[in-house]
């Protein structure tokens, strides 16, 4: 099992590849990113996930409150909200988040929060299925490959794992037509019931973003050859120059393995995802209010 400073800087290598894959695949989408303003991002605090770790790894600026301190927040829909597990948050907290999202804003959840903040304030599309799971680490497969910027990010040699924190909540999905599942894992689904890793839907105008276990994985595994493999052979698959290599070489790379970079990489990503997928969406909403203001 890797200590957490090994899996600390798997992240920071993690966020230097991505901003590489993007500047090269989706400049815009790395404009978008660069754009990011404490303001933009809320975390709302957790006794068993660290999400605020994962946006501080990957230079993205937030907002960090306590659950109580969610009641008396003001929340604008162009921002996105992430709730760490387990999302114990009091009632007036919960009504504040649905109208929230009601409204257009993003909210984003992992593990217990399925069922102490979704299942609550968003019933009738996804629950628990009351079967928790161990500590293990399973294979997943990110199924919105059609997604421009998953397409950017991820490519045919991908073998992404994510970890599973003992007691983590496998997640029905109710409404088939509303969820959409973006990552999948089979072997959740013959151990627990349930394959869905990474979910959305939309409700109101905004969108609601969960996972299951944590956003910060703690843990990979060495599986296969090429997941034992050093980490420099997964900058070849990201088709990263040599020139650029000697960075992450001082970065601490040799030390790394392919599981660990991968598994980081995936988890940053789906965050990533998460901001760009907002900015298009306000982006869409001005857009359209400038057209009514034009017209009239």
């Amino acid at each position: 099992m890797q200590d957490q400073k090994s899996m600390n800087n798997a992240y920071r290598i993690a966020q230097e590849l991505l901003k590489d894959r993007l500047r090269e695949k989706d400049p815009k989408a790395y404009k978008e990113l660069q754009g990011i303003k404490e303001a933009d991002v809320l975390v709302v605090k957790g006794e068993y996930d660290h999400i605020e770790q994962v946006l501080s790894m990957s230079e993205t600026p937030y907002t960090l409150i306590n659950p109580k301190e969610l009641d008396c927040s003001e929340l604008r829909p162009d921002q996105i909200v992430f709730v760490n597990c387990p999302g114990k948050i009091k009632d007036r907290g919960l009504r504040k988040l649905t109208t929230f999202v009601s409204n257009g804003g993003f909210l984003f959840t992992t593990d217990w929060a399925l069922k102490h903040v979704l299942e609550k304030a968003f019933p009738g599309y996804v629950e628990y299925n009351e079967k928790a799971t161990a500590d293990e680490v399973v294979r997943v497969e990110v199924l919105d490959k059609k997604d421009p910027f998953l397409k950017s990010l991820f490519g045919p040699d991908d073998d992404p794992q994510w970890w599973l924190e003992g007691s983590s909540y496998p997640i029905r999905i109710l409404d088939e037509e509303k969820v959409n599942v973006l990552v999948t894992s089979k072997e959740i689904k013959n151990r627990y019931g349930e394959a869905p890793v990474f979910i959305t839907f939309d409700h109101g105008e905004g969108k609601i973003y969960h996972m299951i276990s944590h956003f910060y994985l703690q843990r990979s595994e060495t599986r296969t050859k090429r997941h034992a493999a050093p980490a420099m052979s997964y900058l070849d698959e990201k088709e990263i120059p040599d020139q650029q290599k000697v960075k992450y070489f001082n970065m601490g790379i040799d030390k790394a393995t392919v599981a660990d970079v991968e598994t980081a990489f995936t988890s940053t990503a789906m965050m990533k995802k998460i901001i760009v997928d907002k900015k298009k969406q306000m982006s869409r909403r001005n857009k359209n209010e400038r057209l009514k203001e034009s017209v009239l």
